[in-house]
């Protein structure tokens, strides 16, 4: 009897399977984890309650995953907003990198008060980032190059080029640690309450005005018309050429405000190291958020979680932190197998042999 595997794509998933399959990947591994905290004599239940429940639940983890959520979410709309047009930004990460460099530049140098600098290295964070993003896009558009290479390729560019900065340029007087001087008073974001700072309300404000875009206007239809059937939307008439360059610079403008939001509102100077893959960790957020800009959100805050209740576990439980980072992975990596069984149906199909087929065989050995 021989088994193959069928693969066939959903032409719709099933209301059940849309909000069950997040929570039973997950559930599947935090269990694995679990085998992983059991290895090293840590109590899975003790470890993710300290990740999961009282987190969240205590006014420093809330502030923690509020202040985590706002790069997290901005370059998840960096690659949420290509993923609708059918494209991968793999870039998020350098193009966030590339928003903090610029402006940073710009609250370094530029003498003016809060309220015109702070807006100015936001734009300049735009900037930066919608330019690094352009490039791998209008390769795309032009050549039909692939963008998830050379988005991927320019993120280290940009790591290099703030390896650089911090060393070189851009070094304060800090002895011998690559980081920038500490940003002024004025340069540093105001703060809503506590610790969390107004970086917050403008990301909330860009999801909103990306869900409209998305579902309210006829560029948003255009866009997912592209990201559906790209050759039906040219054949109607539609420059798949503006709409790829739109959604990567934009994309890649949230980015860039992540990356100064993260700078100027919390670390109050450029570091070396100054973020732990948050453009990478966009990726998945932007997976599991494909649906619309507001799950993106809520994606981007499951993820704020994970990596804040990493931190407690490390501090209060003594894991070392790359078995949180073991643990973060796994979660990952079941809600993307996640979203491929809600795209795909899988099956097993049997085939019994007959006789006729394995006497032939029979003969063809003899």
């Amino acid at each position: 009897m021989n088994a193959t595997v069928d693969v066939t794509a959903r032409e719709e998933t099933p209301p059940w399977l849309e909000y069950a399959a997040p929570i039973f990947t997950v559930l599947a591994a935090l269990g694995v984890g679990a085998l992983v905290l059991l290895v090293i004599d840590v109590n899975p239940i003790e470890a993710y309650s300290l990740m999961l429940v009282e987190t969240p639940t205590s006014r420093q983890g809330q502030t923690d995953i509020l202040i985590t959520a706002v790069p997290l979410v901005l370059a998840g709309l960096a690659v949420y907003l290509p993923l609708k047009a059918g494209l991968f930004n793999i870039g998020a990460e350098g193009q966030l990198v590339f928003g903090a460099l610029a402006g940073t530049w710009v609250g370094l140098n530029a003498s003016l008060p809060g309220y015109a600098l702070v807006p100015l290295m936001f734009l300049a964070a735009a900037g930066a980032g919608g330019l690094l993003a352009a490039i791998p896009a209008w390769l795309r558009a032009k050549w039909d190059i692939n963008e998830i290479i050379t988005s991927l390729l320019l993120s280290f560019i940009a790591l290099e080029l703030l390896s650089y900065a911090v060393r070189g340029p851009m070094k304060g007087a800090t002895g011998n640690f690559p980081q920038t001087a500490q940003f002024s008073e004025a340069a540093t974001l105001p703060t809503l309450y506590g610790r969390v700072h107004v970086g917050l309300a403008v990301a909330l404000v860009l999801v909103v005005l990306t869900y409209v875009l998305m579902t309210q206007t006829r560029l948003g239809f255009e866009i997912n018309f592209v990201g559906s059937n790209d050759e039906a939307a040219v054949q109607a008439g539609m420059s798949k050429y503006k709409l790829y360059l739109f959604v990567f610079v934009l994309g890649g403008a949230f980015a860039g405000i992540g990356g100064i939001g993260e700078i100027a509102g919390v670390q109050g100077r450029l570091r070396a190291s100054f973020e732990p893959g948050y453009g990478f960790t966009a990726i998945p957020i932007a997976l599991l958020g494909r649906g619309s800009a507001i799950k993106v959100l809520f994606a981007g805050l499951f993820f704020a979680l994970l990596f804040t209740g990493g931190t407690t576990m490390e501090v209060f439980l003594g894991i070392p932190a790359a078995l949180v980072d073991v643990i973060q992975a796994l979660i990952i990596l079941f809600l993307i197998t996640g979203e491929f069984f809600k795209q795909y149906r899988v099956g097993l199909r049997f085939k019994r042999e007959t006789p006729s087929t394995t006497a032939n065989a029979t003969r063809g050995d003899d």
